[in-house]
This record gives structure tokens, C-alpha cells and sequence, in this order.
């Protein structure tokens, strides 16, 4: 009788491993070794991909359906906002969208996070990682889709919103679906990545940030205007200007920019004018008419 208790006893604890294992498969191949979720259309990526593998089924092996669905999700809302994004934004983001998509669905999932047993490091650094990649593809003129696409084209007639912003509030709808799908934990963590990668996008995204900028020659010559008007299509303001200690007649130049184009105004003034003084006042808030670019 003992050894049959122990034979019961044996095969409960190989049967908890069997059970144990085949969850930490299934986390893994539904969230990542963290079992978290992105935000954005990515997440709704996730969580129809979540759907496919938990309730159909369906039969994965080390391949991130996720990346398929975002594909598919994106190509609409590629289209939609092509008139607006450009031609050249529009063909850098197909080129951006199709390599995420390549490897999301094609490299190995990983078994564990990149902190060991530490979820919420783990979320952080990958929270920033991505942000700061997002954030890079937006400053040099793509995207990566998904509501990064929603909220380029809501910037051109909203002057107070931001990639970051548009993200946020999407994730809040979007983590509150998955509050009622899945655990307290797993919203938490999956609502601090949001949280840290609209941070990194907005930082990284220099766009968001308004400049202004004075400069002070002492040229006439009309050629830094037209350069500026011409290369930056910004509107300047000219204003008649005198030293108080040289008494000495000048023009102030007023321009604001965002914080992406100041290197540009740099080198266009400093070839005219290599004495010019120049004053920039970061982040000031701007109504009125003012072009905002992607």
C-alpha cells in the first residue's frame, strides 16, 4: 500500500512538471518570458494572437504570430494616412514595418527575461530599448506603425499632443480590456513598459519639442532669409535692433523651430553670418499658427 501511495505520489509530482513546463511554454509563446503585453495595435496584436493560441489552438512553435497580425492591422492605416505622411515616410515606415515584422516572427523567443527573476527590471530596460528605437525610426523620418501613425497625423491639426500622449491613452483602453482577461500583475507590469516607452519615445522624438530662436546680425544680406524660408519652410519674424553699448544698428531674427531642425538653422546662419549671436529657449509652449512636422 505505501509503495502504491508513493507510485500516486510520484506520478502527481511529474504530472505538476508536465503542467508547470507546458504553462511556461504556452506565457512564453502568448507574452515573452515576462508573459507581458505591448501596447499600441501591438498589443491587440497580442492579445488576437492570445486568442488564436489559447482558445483555437492553434499550434506555434517558436514563431510570434503577433508580428503577422500587426503586419496586417498596419497596412490600412498605412494607407489611410498616405496622402498626409508623404510618399517618402510612407515607404521608409512599408521598409520599417516589414523588419519588425520579419523579427518578431522569426527569431527565437527567448526562455527567460533579460534580468534573471527580475520582471520588473526586465520591463524597464525592454520598455526603454524599444521606446529609444521607436523614438529613433520617428527622428529620422519613419515609424514603426501601429498608433505611431495615428498620432503623427493628429499632431498636424492638435498642437498639445505627442506620439508619447496618443500612446498612453491608447494603452489605458487597451490594458483595461486586458484587466479583465488576465491577471492584476500582468496589466501592472505590461502598464509600466507604456508608461517608461512613451517616456523614451517622446525624448528621443526631438519633433515634439518647440524651440525659440533669436539671432542677432548685423548682415542685410537678404540670402539667410531665403535660405531659412526656402530649406526649413519656417516663418521668420525681423525686427530692427540697437546695442545699447556700441550703439551699433542690427537685425534680430525670430524664429521657432522644432528642437530636430536647430542643427540645421545652426549651420545655415553660421554660414552667413559666423559672428551671429544666437539664443534658443527650449520647450516653450506655442498657439497659434505653427507648423508642426513629422
Amino acid at each position: 500500500m505505501e509503495k502504491t501511495k508513493e507510485e500516486k505520489r510520484g506520478q502527481f509530482q511529474r504530472l505538476e512538471g508536465e503542467i508547470a513546463e507546458e504553462s511556461k511554454r504556452l506565457a512564453i509563446a502568448i507574452g515573452g518570458p515576462a508573459g507581458l503585453y505591448s501596447g499600441g495595435i501591438m498589443g491587440f496584436a497580442q492579445i488576437v494572437r492570445t486568442i488564436l493560441v489559447s482558445y483555437l489552438h492553434l499550434p506555434i512553435q517558436n514563431f510570434d504570430i503577433a508580428g503577422l497580425i500587426y503586419y496586417a492591422i498596419n497596412i490600412p492605416v498605412l494607407l489611410l494616412g498616405m496622402k498626409d505622411i508623404g510618399k517618402q515616410f510612407f515607404v521608409k515606415t512599408i521598409c520599417c514595418l516589414t523588419a519588425v515584422t520579419i523579427f518578431l516572427s522569426f527569431i527565437p523567443i527567448p526562455t527567460e527575461t533579460l534580468l534573471h527573476n527580475d520582471i520588473l527590471g526586465s520591463t524597464v530596460i525592454g520598455a526603454l530599448m524599444c521606446g529609444f528605437g521607436m523614438g529613433t525610426a520617428l527622428r529620422m523620418g519613419a515609424s514603426l506603425g501601429g498608433t505611431d501613425i495615428i498620432a503623427l497625423l493628429l499632431i498636424k491639426w492638435k498642437k498639445n499632443i505627442s506620439v508619447g500622449k496618443v500612446n498612453i491613452i491608447t494603452n489605458a483602453v487597451l490594458y483595461g480590456i486586458c484587466l479583465f482577461l488576465f491577471d492584476v500583475s500582468t496589466v501592472i507590469y505590461s502598464l509600466i513598459y507604456a508608461a517608461v516607452s512613451a517616456f523614451a519615445v517622446d525624448h528621443e522624438h526631438s519633433q515634439n519639442i518647440n524651440v525659440e530662436v533669436r539671432i542677432i546680425t548685423k548682415l542685410d544680406d537678404m540670402g539667410l532669409e531665403q535660405e531659412i524660408l526656402q530649406k526649413m519652410d519656417r516663418g521668420i519674424t525681423r525686427l530692427e535692433s540697437t546695442g545699447a553699448y556700441t550703439n551699433e544698428k542690427s537685425n534680430m531674427l525670430y524664429i521657432l523651430v522644432s528642437k530636430y531642425e536647430v542643427g540645421q538653422l545652426k549651420n545655415i546662419v553660421l554660414k552667413y553670418d559666423p559672428h551671429a549671436f544666437i539664443v534658443m529657449n527650449e520647450g516653450v509652449t506655442v498657439i497659434g499658427h505653427y507648423k508642426k512636422k513629422l
